[in-house]
């Protein structure tokens, strides 16, 4: 039997939806700021509001033949009827009579779905996706996007092993499993609050999807290496590279975002390491990069892009991007990787990586490094002691490793 929805709930609802439908800010920051405005909404209704935007987000497109994005109320109660299954009679307390008969005929409509109802994907996105995906695999790739994402954690191997901190978890009551390819990850069912537990005060675990956990893994940076993570954000892989690296050599942040570096700090305070270099740079061409050219054993450009792999959790991203968008971004992606290029020292590695699904993003820019820099040669993947396949990109997917979409490939810049 469904919860019935009260009329205060479903009016919060559609002031939050309200504000999450300008697509100006991302939805989660939408959302946190929108319940400390309205602090007296209680927990139970708070999940209701959360639980059905993403319902909205991740199924829009079988909802926008029906009613614009940007109305509010239509695609709400079209999402309860269409999406939930709930009966008229549950909707009619929230309807007007006007809105009560426009659902009666959406409801006896019978057309064939789209593309785009199928896979939840704006046109845009799925004709940049033909060029690379046949249909059914378009349509499983669209549909393993429309679903939550797991919760992974990245043990701190530095501090603690993930047996100890797996039996810590199970010991609280919480769902836990390791990751099937990531051997420093653990799945955790559901949504608990991690951040006020010891463990993670501690510094014992981080919040990581195990897709990026791979990526740490790909880029192998041995024990004394100088490695550059060119594009560091808030640190999450800094971290993870500095721990396959034992604290030992050494690790250079680098961000053009001081408030994402910012973020680094208390993170590198919990996790005991001390080989991290925050470096906050102007841009790619500052000369705190240019003093480390020719210099770095590897280096890492998680580059700026359309976190399209990541629609699971940030479902707003397909109709916050476009098209001119991508275009922008590519530049950005090459301008980024000229410069990260010349700071690595022959013999060394170069490893791109974008959290996209996108051609344009992903193969087609390797082409193009490839093409402008023949003194990088393209090496292999191979990550098959972990149970990926070997190839010449990795490529993660929610509906084949249970990650996010995630793209990445390597070059070895040539002794001569």
């Amino acid at each position: 039997m469904t919860t019935p929805i009260h009329l205060n709930q479903f009016q919060s609802l559609i002031e939050a939806l309200n504000e999450v439908l300008t697509f100006v800010r991302p939805a989660d920051a939408v959302l946190r700021q929108f319940f400390r405005e309205q602090s007296k909404i209680g927990g139970h209704d708070r999940r209701y509001i959360v639980e059905t935007v993403y319902g909205v987000l991740r199924h829009a497109e079988s909802l926008i033949p029906f009613a614009p994005l940007h109305a509010s109320r239509r695609l709400a109660l079209l999402f309860h009827m269409k999406i939930e299954g709930r009966s008229l009679r549950d909707l009619e307390r929230l309807c007007s009579e006007e809105e009560l008969r426009w659902l009666k005929e959406v409801k006896a409509a019978n057309s064939a779905p789209s593309l785009c109802v199928q896979t939840g994907l704006p046109e845009w996105i799925i004709a940049k996706l033909k060029k690379v995906y046949a249909e059914p695999d378009l349509l499983t790739l669209g549909r393993s996007m429309m679903h939550e994402a797991p919760l992974d954690i990245r043990v701190n191997t530095f501090l603690v092993s993930r047996e100890d901190v797996l039996n810590e978890l199970n010991s609280m009551g919480l769902k836990v499993s390791v990751t099937p390819h990531s051997p420093m990850g653990i799945r955790i069912e559901g949504r608990p609050s991690l951040q006020d537990l010891m463990l993670f005060k501690k510094g014992y675990f981080e919040i990581q999807d195990e897709g990026s956990q791979l990526l740490g893994m790909m880029l192998a940076p041995k024990r004394r290496d100088l490695v550059i993570d060119f594009c560091a954000g808030a640190g999450g892989k800094t971290l993870l590279i500095a721990t396959l690296m034992q604290n030992l050599g050494r690790v250079y942040a680098f961000d053009v975002s001081s408030k994402r570096l910012d973020q680094l700090k208390p993170r590198l305070k919990r996790s005991g390491l001390s080989n991290i270099m925050p470096v906050l740079i102007e841009n790619e061409r500052d000369q705190r990069v240019k003093r480390l050219r020719g210099k770095a054993d590897r280096v890492l450009v998680d580059a700026p892009c359309s976190g399209l792999g990541t629609l699971r959790r940030n479902p707003d991203l397909k109709y916050r991007q476009s098209p001119q968008g991508i275009e922008e971004l590519v530049a950005k992606q090459r301008a980024i990787l000229d410069s990260a290029a010349q700071c690595v020292k022959p013999g060394g590695m170069l490893m791109y990586a974008t959290c996209s699904i996108l051609p344009e993003e992903n193969e087609e820019q390797v082409s193009w490094f490839s093409e402008k820099h023949p003194d990088f040669e393209l090496t292999e993947v191979n990550l098959e002691d972990v149970g990926m396949t070997k190839g010449p990109y990795l490529k993660c997917f929610p509906y084949q490793h249970g990650t996010d979409g995630f793209f990445a490939a390597m070059w070895q810049r040539k002794l001569s």
